[in-house]
């Protein structure tokens, strides 16, 4: 971070040549309509990709903690993606994508949707990214709940049920506060790998190279294209700078907001 930092004050191509050049490289990002999408579709991963990451796993967590004939193998096949590669995830994704000829296209032809080209279309490309992201992720994030869920004595389950309570009521009142601290560092989590994260740009890289019209260019495709495809790697350290701080205010603001999830104002 402090070298990206340094770098950023400077004008840097390809041959290692280094110019100072001041707060250029920030000034500049004020004009960079490009900077300024890939900013938007960023935001719309963060408002997106974490809730619904979020309510998906707890669901999955409160659905497989029970024990049941196979939940261990269901809660294996929700894992599953996460042991493999990204890029090998991308490109099987990308296979059933391809247009009236992969598998989802042929399934959907029946509703009429066969003809929607789902990464070549503007307005398709970025949903299509957040839902293999979210399908990516939510194995992981529902083992997390499901950790927080053990931890919740079964004794509060047991006299919320002498004293008649349903199970929204149990849920409401007793699980989902004690998940508080777990919930905090799925949503910090979520919101770091929503920003920089493997989703942010592997996905992004095989799937759609940031396209079309630029609508799947996330912030760190879009600092990987500046640094590595034009050589402009001083101006890429500013933006890479601007992000790590955007993170650290974010992550620093739900601490004190929520004291790490706890929010019990005599915590410490």
């Amino acid at each position: 971070m402090l070298l990206a930092l340094a770098v950023a004050f400077f004008k840097v191509d390809g041959f290692g040549n280094y110019t100072f050049v001041g707060t250029a490289n920030f000034e500049r990002m004020g004009h960079d309509a490009l900077l300024w999408k890939s900013l938007g579709v960023t935001g719309t991963m963060v408002l997106v990709f974490v809730p619904v990451t979020f309510f998906v796993a707890l669901a999955l967590a409160v659905l497989v903690k029970d024990k049941f004939p196979g939940v261990g193998a269901v809660r294996a096949i929700l894992f599953l993606p996460n042991v493999l590669s990204l890029v090998v995830i991308g490109v099987l994704w990308q296979f059933m994508l391809v247009d009236k000829q992969g598998i989802i296209p042929q399934m959907s032809a029946p509703f009429g949707l066969g003809d929607l080209s789902w990464l070549g279309t503007p307005q398709l490309a970025l949903a299509t990214l957040i839902a293999v992201s979210v399908w990516f992720t939510m194995g992981y994030q529902m083992f997390l709940f499901l950790g927080g869920l053990t931890d919740i004595p079964q004794e509060y389950h047991d006299a919320a049920k002498v004293d008649g309570a349903s199970a929204w009521q149990r849920f409401w009142r007793i699980t989902w506060p004690l998940l508080a601290p777990t919930s905090f560092f799925v949503v910090v989590t979520s919101m770091v790998a929503a920003v920089t994260g493997v989703q942010a740009f592997d996905l992004v890289y095989i799937l759609t190279k940031g396209g079309p019209a630029n609508s799947t260019s996330t912030v760190v495709f879009y600092i990987y294209q500046q640094a590595f495809n034009f050589g402009d790697y001083g101006y890429a350290a500013a933006i890479t700078t601007l992000t790590v701080v955007f993170l650290l205010v974010a992550t620093i603001i739900m601490l004190k907001l929520t004291r790490g999830g706890r929010f019990n104002a005599d915590a410490d």
